[in-house]
Order: structure tokens, then sequence, then C-alpha cells
């Protein structure tokens, strides 16, 4: 196994803390039913600086926080095997997938694409799992919500809004993010 320096270890830290507090800070914005997660820059930041395991790990810590903040609470009263998969699996995932693009591709998109992976795949996933463990519970929320399609309703009222903020705050941000700290380490 590589041996992990004190700064790899501090920066992956750091950057997990600050997981933590924009999650429970992002606990406060809702759009819709759901918070904004702000946590995909850092998941970002760490995959692109220090790997997509970094990634994974800072991707866990932001879907155990989403878990222990209470963001889950709909769905964890519904299944919660169903819910812990789900959400620890979208942000293991997430983080693990953006460090595997931003490691897989050189030139200078490669941040931007992996900017994009992150809420993609952090939305797939939570999109697969409520197919998968919530369906029912949600085809009666879309029902009750005035939806005749339950796709329509998990596409527009369950994470549109979100996803294209997600995206967007992504793919402007983490890139600078990167360049600031990829700057400041150099110095």
């Amino acid at each position: 196994m590589k041996k992990m320096s004190n700064r790899y270890i501090a920066s992956v830290g750091l950057l997990a803390a600050i997981t933590i507090v924009l999650q429970l800070m992002g606990s406060f914005i809702k759009l819709g039913t759901f918070s904004v997660s702000l946590v995909l820059i850092p998941i970002v930041v760490t995959a692109a600086l220090y790997g997509k395991n970094a990634g994974a790990f800072v991707g866990f810590v932001f879907g155990t926080t989403v878990l222990l903040s209470g963001d889950a609470a709909l769905f964890l009263g519904v299944n919660p095997i169903g819910t812990f998969i789900t959400v620890l699996v979208k942000g293991i995932l997430a983080g693990y997938l953006s460090g595997l693009v931003y490691e897989k591709l050189s030139g200078k998109f490669k941040v931007i694409l992996s900017a994009i992976t992150c809420p993609l795949v952090n939305t797939g996933i939570f999109l697969i799992g409520c197919r998968l463990f919530f369906f029912d519970f949600i085809k009666e929320m879309a029902g009750s919500s005035g939806y005749d399609n339950v796709l329509t309703f998990m596409l527009l009222a369950l994470v549109g809004g979100n996803f294209i903020f997600e995206l967007i705050t992504n793919v402007l941000l983490s890139p600078m993010v990167v360049q600031i700290i990829k700057i400041r380490e150099n110095d």
C-alpha cells in the first residue's frame, strides 16, 4: 500500500470536514422537498486533486452526513436499508467516478468533465434507488401532487431544479477551486 503524506491526509480531512459543514448548512436551503447539495464541489475537488479513492471517501462522508442529518428521513421511514444503500452508494460512486474521469482524461477540460460526472452520478443513483426501493411510495407522492406520470414527477419534482443547480455550481466552481489549490500548493 502506498504511504500517505501528512499533507494528503490533512487535505482530504479538511475537504471531508468542509463536506460535512456544507451538507449541514445545505439542509437549510431547499429546492422542493430536498436540500441543495453544495457538497458535490469538495467531492469533485478531492477526486481531482487526491484521486478517485479519496473522492470516494469524501463521497462516503457526504452520504453518512446525509443519513445522520435527517435529510433522508422521508425515505428512512419507508425503507431504511434501501435508504442506506442509495445514499451511501450515490455519494461513494459520485466521488470515485469523478476521480476516475479526471484520472483517465487529459487536457484542460478534465476538471469540467469530472464536475459534470459528479452530479450526474449523484442524481442518477438517486433515481435508480427511487425506482428500486421507493417506487410505490413515490407513485403515491406523484398522485397526491397531481402528477399522472411517476417518471415526470421524479424528474421534475424530486430532482429537476436541484440537479440543474448542482450541475451549474459544480461546472463553474470546481475548476476554479482546483486551480486555486494547485497554485497554492506550488507556492
